[in-house]
Formats: C-alpha cells, sequence, structure tokens
C-alpha cells in the first residue's frame, strides 16, 4: 500500500441476492484533491460510498486509510475516520430546526442541557461560510426549498472536521450562482488539505472542479484518468459503452394553436402578476433561481396549490383546477421535481406507478382492473422508453435513479396529457438518460403536446426549448425566443441585471 493515498479501496465486491452490484472495484483518493468519480445510474457510484461510510458492508476486497488497512462496519466506524458523506437522498430532521440539524451529533456540547444559542451561533457560522446567511438556524429544515436543505446537510458535515468528504449529486438542485458559491467552499476545502470525492451527472462540473476521475460501469471499473487528459466525449464513451453524438436532439415538432394563456396570475408570494403562452408542439422553458417562483408557478396551475387571482385558460376555456385529479382528467400533467417524495410511490410496483393516473386504460366494463391487460400494456409502454428492469411487480425503489425518472414520465405518457409540465426532468439522471428524456420530450412535442420545462441547467434550457421564459422574485423578468437564449442572456435576466 503506498501511503501517499488518503484512501485507497482495492477490489471491493458487493451483491445484493443474485445481482452483482460491484465486482473487484477500486478507488484510490490523494490527500487534498478533488476526485470525480462517475457513471451512468447504477454503475455502482452510490453503492460504493455507501460501504466507505459504513451504511452497506463489502462482501470482498480491503479499504485503506492513510496506509493503514481499516475494517469499517458502521457509520460511526467511518465517522471515526473522519469520514463524511453527502448523500443525494438527504440525511435531515424536518422537524427539527437548520441549527439542530446541523449540531445533531453535539447538541449539548458536551453540557447537560441544550445551548440554544450556542447552537444557532454555530449553525450560523457555517452558513454564513458558505454565503448563505438569510438562511434562519432557528426555522424548521423541513419548511426550507430543497435547495436550501442540501445547504444545511453539507453544513452539517462540515461541523464534523472531516479529512474525506463525499459529495453526492450537490448541484442536482442548485442554480448557477449558488453552485458558484459551493464550488469556492469546495475548493477551499482542498486547499486545507482535504480529500473531494465528488460524484455528479453535471459533465461541465467535473471538468471545471476534479483533478482525476475514476469511471465505472455495470458495477466494475473501468479507468481512472487525469482531466487534464480527456475530453468530454472520450468520458461520455468510457461511461456508457457507446458514442453519444449528439446530446440534445433534433427538433422537428411543428407549433400549432395555443393550449395554455396564463394572465396576471397571483399566488402567495412567489407567484405574482404571471403571464404567458404555451402552444401545441412546444416546448416552453422556465429559468430562473431556486426559490424565484417557477415551480409554484406550475403548482398553481395544477390545483396543488390555491390561486389567489388571474386566469388559466386551457384550450380556449378558462379553468382553476381545484384539486391535481381535476388536471389530469382534464390532460394536463405534472412531472415533480422530487420524484422520490411526489412523482413515484417508491414501495409500490413498476406496474402500478405506470398506470396510475390512467386506470380508466386497464379496467373492464365492471371498473375492474384487468391485470392482464394492464401488465401488457405497461410492458410496451416501458419498451418504447428503454426503461431496465427485471419485472413489473418490482417496487419502484428497485431501480436506479434514471429508471426511477423514466417511469414518473411513464405514467403521465399513459395519461394522454395534451400539456405537461417537467420539473428539472433530468434532476440526478447521467448522460445517457438524459439523452433518452430529451428524445421522448421531443416526441411528445411532436405529436402535439405542449411541454413546460423548469430547469436549473441553462445548457438544457438552450438545447431544448423553443422559448424561455425567465423569473425573478415571483415575477418573470424576461422572455427569450429560441436564438436568443444564451447563458449570459439567461442570468442577467435572473439576477435582474
Amino acid at each position: 500500500m503506498h501511503e501517499e493515498y488518503k484512501i485507497e479501496m482495492r477490489d471491493i465486491a458487493k451483491h445484493f441476492g443474485g445481482v452483482k452490484a460491484l465486482n473487484n472495484v477500486s478507488l484510490k483518493i490523494k490527500k487534498g484533491e478533488i476526485h470525480a468519480l462517475i457513471g451512468e445510474n447504477g454503475a455502482g457510484k452510490s453503492t460504493l460510498m455507501k460501504i466507505l461510510s459504513g451504511a452497506y458492508q463489502k462482501d470482498g476486497g480491503q479499504i485503506f486509510v492513510n496506509g493503514k488497512e481499516v475494517k469499517i462496519t458502521s457509520p460511526k466506524d467511518s465517522k471515526d475516520l473522519r469520514i463524511a458523506v453527502i448523500y443525494q437522498e438527504f440525511m435531515l430532521a424536518p422537524d427539527l430546526t437548520v441549527a439542530e440539524n446541523i449540531s445533531i451529533d453535539n447538541l449539548a456540547n458536551s453540557g447537560a442541557f441544550i445551548n440554544w444559542k450556542w447552537l444557532k451561533k454555530i449553525a450560523s457560522s457555517h452558513l454564513t461560510k458558505l454565503g448563505f446567511c438569510d438562511i434562519d438556524p432557528g426555522v424548521r429544515v423541513g419548511t426550507l426549498s430543497i435547495a436550501y436543505q442540501q445547504i444545511v446537510e453539507i453544513c452539517k458535515c462540515l461541523t464534523r472536521n472531516a479529512d474525506v468528504i463525499v459529495f453526492d449529486e450537490p448541484t442536482a438542485v442548485l442554480t448557477f450562482t449558488e453552485i458558484e458559491k459551493l464550488f469556492a467552499i469546495i475548493r477551499k476545502l482542498k486547499s486545507e488539505g482535504v480529500s473531494i470525492i465528488y460524484i455528479s451527472h453535471r459533465i461541465d462540473e467535473i471538468f471545471e472542479l476534479s483533478d482525476n476521475i475514476t469511471v465505472l460501469k455495470d458495477g466494475g471499473y473501468v479507468d481512472t484518468v487525469p482531466t487534464s487528459s480527456i475530453t468530454k466525449e472520450m468520458l461520455v464513451s468510457m461511461m456508457v459503452g457507446r458514442k453519444i453524438t449528439q446530446m440534445f436532439p433534433e427538433r422537428n415538432a411543428k407549433i400549432g394553436k395555443e393550449i395554455l394563456k396564463v394572465e396576471k396570475l397571483n399566488a402567495g408570494k412567489l407567484v405574482q402578476d404571471v403571464s404567458f403562452r404555451v402552444r401545441e408542439g412546444e416546448i416552453l422553458g422556465f429559468s430562473g433561481l431556486v426559490g424565484a417562483g417557477r415551480t409554484e408557478t406550475m403548482r398553481a396551475i395544477f390545483g396543488a396549490d390555491k390561486i389567489d387571482s388571474g386566469k388559466v385558460i386551457y384550450f380556449g376555456k378558462e379553468v382553476r383546477f381545484k384539486h391535481p385529479s381535476e388536471a389530469i382528467k382534464n390532460g394536463f400533467g405534472f412531472l415533480s421535481e422530487d420524484r422520490k417524495v411526489e412523482g413515484l410511490l417508491l414501495e409500490q410496483s413498476i406496474r402500478m406507478n405506470t398506470t396510475l393516473a390512467s386506470m380508466h386504460k386497464v379496467k373492464n366494463k365492471l371498473d375492474i382492473i384487468n391485470h392482464k391487460k394492464e401488465k401488457k400494456y405497461v410492458k410496451e409502454l416501458l419498451r418504447s422508453l428503454n426503461t431496465k428492469y427485471s419485472s413489473t411487480e418490482n417496487n419502484v425503489n428497485s431501480l436506479s435513479g434514471g429508471n426511477q425518472q423514466k417511469i414518473a414520465l411513464s405514467k403521465w405518457i399513459s395519461a394522454d396529457c395534451k400539456c405537461i409540465v417537467f420539473d428539472e426532468p433530468t434532476r440526478g439522471v447521467d448522460v445517457g438518460a438524459k439523452t433518452e428524456i430529451y428524445k421522448i420530450m421531443n416526441n411528445l412535442a411532436e405529436q402535439g403536446v405542449g411541454i413546460i420545462m423548469i430547469s436549473s441547467e441553462m445548457t438544457e434550457i438552450s438545447g431544448m426549448c423553443d422559448r424561455v421564459i425567465v423569473m425573478r422574485q415571483g415575477r418573470i423578468s424576461g422572455e427569450l425566443d429560441k436564438e436568443l437564449i444564451t447563458e449570459n442572456s439567461l442570468i442577467k435576466y435572473a439576477m435582474g441585471v
């Protein structure tokens, strides 16, 4: 074992029943380096990190820390070795305050009673360090946006003085300005000698941040390369095992008549005087910072939140959906940004999730579900989406993130929607699956479906959208046609420049 490595995982194996999740995977991390770990959904990245964190037990292989072999049998072992993992799924207590979550390991500070003033001071210090002093340490975490919850998660790990930190998709819900703040913190940690393992599906981030890259595929080790020695195209080919010639497929949809028209919509503090329209075959982008009101606008239209005033005109008729079920009956779909909480029933079968919004298609005349017909229908639909699964009766939580997203998508495709909101449709999804999701969206547009895409990825907005609406502080700050969509213009409108 060479002592220049802070962490070495050698020939790690892990099985779940008869499935090989990891097959002799190795990973070497130097002190003070940013090491990217990439691969498609299901490649084994998160499993490998859960073994390092003690959440899973390895079935084979060795782990070395600072040149010495260690046994990590629990999260406590990992924590004692000063290893911290910031998971893609937050490990937060929603009913506790920000301050309590950040200092959850040491609430009483070795005393008999909790010093609330001390807790808030520690929380404020870390939040300020990250550039998020606007987050109140006294509010419950469950009331925060997903982006702010991610910041609390990062602060919690910083209190542990870890010298190895794993970031698992940390920017999936952050906007460009927040990402830059996070990158500054990561670079500062590196300069202080902290080793960073960085997992992301965003190729641009990998090239901007990392020193070295390790690629996994189908639970196996592919290669480790210096970031400076490889191109983006080469890296994508290593990940997916094939060459992706075009990230964003060509748009062949014909834009037709108006489907949806929203006039002076007001709903709470984050939706103020919002007006826009969507046409058949059009992909309309919604850009802006997290908290700008994009999701809140769509929730109000969908009937999930109350509308205070304004008009929603759908196919020439003024409507006000009182409940999402009413919107669905009228062919209006909403793919939520948080598939695990709002988009899917994780403990239910793939079959049930797929037909949840279209039960009428698989019922007989007596209003009873025809399971044979349902299974056949689900298999045909999932085949058209290139979804990987073993049985339609398996629970959705058995699938990789990319395939879970396809199940969430299939629900709305099955419902024959005429207008669909896609809220961060490729969040936490690998490059190959992203391209497939883009194709699905294009196919829907070609069938005349009107699509609203909320995305924090500017390349995604410019690559997919016919027009884009930019929101800032609950209001529309700009509208751009296809030829005018640039990163510079999106940032200017989002920041009110």
